[in-house]
């Protein structure tokens, strides 16, 4: 249960795909930053339900990006935008364009 980056990435697109009990803990968890316990006892369950849930509910969203790769192909798209950055940095026109896709994805 590690809060990374690709963690929190999976939760804030797939987060509608989960239940609402799963989403919930998971965003106490990743953005309120809480620990097991202060999860545990504001939903007056046990860390190791709490620790459960969030282990269920990671495998869910990795389960998920497996198959839709949204993730995967935000993170490519964002690489491409910045290699075709530098190699057209001096043309003002293409720039408003990759500012465009910039906001895409």
């Amino acid at each position: 249960m590690l809060k990374d980056l690709d963690s929190t990435m999976l939760f804030d697109t797939y987060a509608p795909l989960l239940t609402e009990k799963q989403r919930d803990t998971l965003d106490l968890y990743y953005n309120e930053d809480l620990s097991l316990a202060e999860i545990a006892e504001s939903a007056g369950t046990t860390r190791q339900a709490v620790m459960n849930c969030i282990r269920k509910s990671e495998q869910n969203l990795k389960d998920i990006e497996e198959k839709m790769q949204l993730c995967q192909r935000s993170k490519r798209a964002g690489e491409i935008i910045e290699k075709l950055a530098g190699i057209i940095k001096n043309d003002s026109r293409a720039g408003k364009l990759l500012d465009e896709l910039r906001e895409l994805i």
